[in-house]
């Protein structure tokens, strides 16, 4: 893809900072007059503008109250606070435990009609098998040093998996075939996960697709990513969890999925696949 991981972030920052110079400049102020009503450092206007530093609810406060627009003030703070969600670590995700960000999520599938989802690292958590989930949570709770509540964090992902028996909804999984060789937390759990593979991909309103492993591929893997509908995108990295909004970079994520299902393979030649899988555990 061509656009960093980060940039819907950035790019949110960034049209909070010109709006705010937009604001400046109508008021008739220069960044040294704006900065010294506010009682600031003269950097500070030009760093906000430039999206170099993020402005608190308070800057706002000040630079719409001097500018004489202080009306703006809320619309200008929702600006902030949605370029502040698109990027959150994990720790921050994840301070009050592995159960209330199960929970904080339950909202967005809940309302999506249209699921899109690829993986290119674990199984999605909407077709994982309870095992395969604690299996999954565990390590993470381990590596990111949380406190245990994997059994309450496992019983809510399990109870969103029924959103899929919901004959309104669509879902399509496209999954590398690495993720279903590569498991988790042992053969058996991993045996027991292909099977109920198999048998989720016969559900009408699911589409379960294998992209293969070949020398030959022309989309090379990427982050793994959902797309909810056709208004947000969510992608998993190691040090945190992207929200994408702007339409631009929707549309991208969208056409690489497109690209991927290319390559997958569906029906009897992806069940083929992961039986494959399933009986290379033995």
């Amino acid at each position: 893809m061509s656009a960093s991981p980060s940039s819907s972030a950035q790019q949110a920052r960034q049209a909070l900072g010109a709006r705010l110079g937009e604001i400046r400049d109508d008021a008739g102020l220069t960044g040294r007059a704006l900065a010294a009503l506010c009682g600031w450092h003269p950097s500070k206007i030009s760093k906000i503008e430039h999206a170099k530093t993020s402005p608190s609810p308070d800057d706002i406060r000040s630079w719409a109250e001097h500018c004489g627009v202080p009306e703006q003030t809320a619309d200008l703070i929702a600006s902030l606070r949605t370029a502040q969600g698109m990027w959150v670590e994990w720790r921050r995700m994840e301070r009050a435990g592995l159960r209330r960000a199960q929970e904080e999520r339950l909202p967005l599938y809940e309302r999506t009609a249209r699921f899109r989802v690829y993986s290119s690292w674990l199984i999605p958590g909407l077709i994982q098998t309870r095992a395969y989930t604690t299996a999954a949570l565990c390590a993470i709770r381990e590596r990111r040093g949380l406190v245990d509540d994997v059994e309450a964090a496992v019983a809510i992902r399990m109870q969103r998996q029924r959103l899929l028996h919901t004959n309104e909804r669509r879902f399509a999984f496209l999954i590398e075939e690495s993720v279903l060789r590569s498991g988790i937390g042992g053969s058996e759990t991993m045996a027991e996960q292909l099977a109920h593979l198999l048998a989720v991909s016969s559900l009408a309103n699911v589409s379960v697709g294998v992209v293969p492993m070949r020398p030959d591929r022309v989309r090379w893997p990427v982050e793994s990513f959902w797309i909810f509908d056709v208004a947000e995108v969510n992608v998993e990295l190691v040090s945190g969890f992207l929200t994408i909004t702007q339409p631009g970079e929707i549309s991208m994520y969208a056409q690489t999925f497109g690209e991927l299902t290319e390559h997958a393979v569906y029906g009897a030649a992806a069940r083929a696949l992961i039986s494959s899988a399933a009986s290379s555990l033995d």
